[in-house]
């Protein structure tokens, strides 16, 4: 097996089993893997990476310990990792798109560089975003709200979870895609946004559909398209925003998980590794289970996921050029 530089960080830290230890069926692994999450236990990566441990850990087996290391959006789990890596090719992490997308430019030295430090293993899950008003806002479809929006003599404002979060960005996407011009309100939560729009005291605000679904529901909001380039199964009724209203065809903005490693790590490691969580994502209880938090199963190669960082660093590099043009 090849093997990489031994890269250690002086932090100890606690070890949470997932699974019992089993004979390993060959070689690798020869211990506990070690897979690092830059989010809270009980956080929607947190449970999506349990959901995908588990049951690795028996087909491997051997356990698999889930560390959580929150911070930075993520980027800390990254960087941990990274300065874990063992010399036996047990360490590991998953983590949402944006430490290995727009954090460099967010946030300057994240002390690692995608390209050379991390080796990409399949991307786990993908999770769009709906664009949501209110009931009443007199806007019914997609077409209607990028009419509001390009004819009102006020821009129209639009809440996110944050500046530079994913609602951010996509509804500059949105926005620049549409040929329209929207004031970015930024808030704390989708809870917050939600109020915002209810009460009138923003227009329309790009969320989860976990975050809409309840109020649509209720008959206060209601949703005119989601980001991802088909339907998604937990708001299924909801159609796509690609090809309308002027938007391009082949318009997407999705949150992703995916599963990395140090680079270095032994091609076959990440070879059976890819295989392994494939197999996972195949299981229709599986799916159920990362359904029940947003995500939907996108597996692939390793290359692809490699592929896919590129493209969405280009795009959205070139969403926060135009913000900081602004």
């Amino acid at each position: 097996m090849m093997t990489q530089p031994t890269r250690r960080a002086a932090l100890g830290c606690a070890l949470a089993l997932v699974a019992a230890p089993a004979l390993a069926q060959d070689g690798w692994p020869s211990g506990p893997l070690h897979v690092y999450v830059g989010f809270p236990a009980g956080s929607s990566p947190d449970v999506l990476a349990r959901i995908i441990t588990e049951p690795l850990a028996e087909r491997l087996g051997q356990p698999v310990v889930i560390e959580n290391k929150p911070g930075a959006g993520g980027v800390i789990g990254v960087q941990q990792m990274l300065a874990n890596a063992d010399d036996d090719d047990l360490t590991f992490g998953t983590t949402i798109n944006g430490p290995l997308t727009t954090a460099a430019r967010m946030m300057g030295d994240t002390g690692y560089d995608v390209g050379a430090d991390i080796a990409p293993v399949t991307l786990i899950a993908t999770s769009p975003l709906v664009l949501a008003v209110a009931e009443g806002s007199g806007i019914e479809d997609l077409q209607g709200f990028v009419d509001a929006a390009a004819a009102g003599d006020q821009a129209l404002a639009y809440g996110s979870v944050g500046q530079g979060s994913g609602a951010h960005l996509t509804a500059e996407l949105f926005a620049d895609e549409a040929g329209v011009s929207m004031l970015h309100i930024p808030f704390t939560s989708y809870a917050e946004v939600t109020t915002s729009i209810i009460g009138g005291e923003i227009d329309a605000g790009f969320m989860a559909p976990s975050a809409a679904a309840p109020q649509v529901e209720a008959g206060s909001m209601k949703m005119l398209g989601i980001t991802s380039a088909e339907p998604f199964a937990q708001a299924p009724d909801v159609p796509v925003i690609a090809g309308q209203a002027g938007l391009p065809e082949d318009f997407r903005a999705e949150l992703w998980n995916g599963l990395i490693a140090p680079a270095g790590t032994d091609a076959a490691v990440i070879e059976r590794l890819n295989t392994e969580v494939t197999e996972i994502l195949a299981d229709p209880a599986v799916q159920e289970q990362l359904l029940a938090i947003g995500w939907q199963a996108a597996p692939g190669t390793a290359d692809a996921m490699a592929e896919r960082i590129e493209a969405d660093t280009a795009m959205w590099g070139g969403v926060i050029d135009r913000i900081e043009a602004q």
